[in-house]
């Protein structure tokens, strides 16, 4: 992930068979409007923590692509609890605000974290949380 030093990054563990699952489209905008100049990134990580995705890697930018447009990066699919947690979400619950009830855990898909250009997690949103009304933090992460 050293490829996103001095970048803004918007991190999303997704699932294709979720509710929240239309917000790809949102991301994309996300990406589209503050990715161009190559100063902030958003990162999909792919989950079957919560059930809700069960296609391989490939399967799942195969769906993305063709279903939401997605051009953002997605990665590999992890864990985001428990003992098998991927490093990269053991350091976002451990150095973001916490979660649901005092929680770190992940809870659901979709949930959101916004890392500043020094890579501190400044901003950690829920799965309801509209990636679109996120758009204000971004603009004063790049900015900062």
């Amino acid at each position: 992930m050293s490829e996103m030093r001095g970048k803004v990054c918007l991190i999303v563990n997704v699932a294709s068979n979720c509710g929240f699952t239309p917000q790809y489209k949102g991301l994309q905008e996300l990406y589209d409007k503050y990715g161009k100049d190559g100063k902030f990134e958003v990162i999909a990580f792919p989950s079957n923590s919560f059930n809700q995705e069960k296609g391989s890697t490939e399967e799942i930018c195969a769906f993305t692509k063709d279903r939401f447009k997605v051009t953002f990066k997605i990665m590999e699919k992890i864990e985001v609890n428990g003992d098998n947690a991927h490093p990269i979400y053991q350091f976002l619950k451990q150095e973001g605000p916490g979660g649901f009830l005092g929680s770190t855990n992940i809870k659901w898909n979709f949930t959101k974290f916004l890392i500043n250009k020094e890579g501190k997690v400044i901003g950690r949103y829920a799965p309801t949380t509209d990636p679109l009304s996120i758009a204000k933090d971004i603009e004063k992460a790049l900015k900062d």
